[in-house]
């Protein structure tokens, strides 16, 4: 979806605001597809002294299996959108992910949402963040509560072991 800028691109102070969903389903994330449901994306640009700033929010619930219990989860998650458009890019080398170029006079939300969900994006899906994961030794889920393994003693201290054995 192409938003229309042309009437604040020359008005320093103008605003416009947008609201708008996009599918990511089709987004693919190590080797799961964690986006059903429509990502909305709702927020203001401005034209501040000339350059044009996109603030707003992203909303979404996305699906998964944790990456350190496996247990499967659904979560609401919430990215801030804070980008810059410019009207072309000057030095395309050292571009920044967070400014995007215009399309004649408008931007195409479409690529702003998917770039800012995919840039705030953990770099591993969680079901929590304090999940506590599994035991490496009896598997169990630590988020259910503790295992009742015993804790392996560094083999360094077995000799200090084997002195309060006595």
């Amino acid at each position: 979806m192409l938003l229309g800028l042309a009437k604040i691109i020359d008005c320093p102070g103008a605003t416009v605001d947008f609201s708008t969903s996009v599918d990511l389903s089709d987004l693919c994330y190590g080797v799961t597809y964690p986006v059903t449901e429509p990502v909305k994306a709702v927020g203001t640009v401005r034209n501040t002294a000339g350059v044009l700033v996109m603030k707003g929010d992203i909303t979404t619930c996305i699906h998964g299996t944790c990456d350190r219990c496996a247990a499967d989860f659904d979560r609401d998650i919430h990215f801030p959108i804070d980008v810059v458009l410019v009207t072309e890019m000057a030095n395309e080398e050292n571009e920044d992910e967070w400014v995007f170029p215009l399309e004649g006079d408008s931007a195409d939300l479409d690529d702003i949402v998917r770039t800012v969900f995919v840039l705030n994006l953990d770099s591993k899906l969680l079901c929590k963040e304090d999940c506590k994961g599994i035991c490496h030794r009896c598997g169990k889920n630590l988020n259910d509560g503790p295992c009742s393994c015993q804790k392996e003693l560094d083999p360094r201290f077995a000799a200090l072991k084997q002195l309060l054995e006595k």
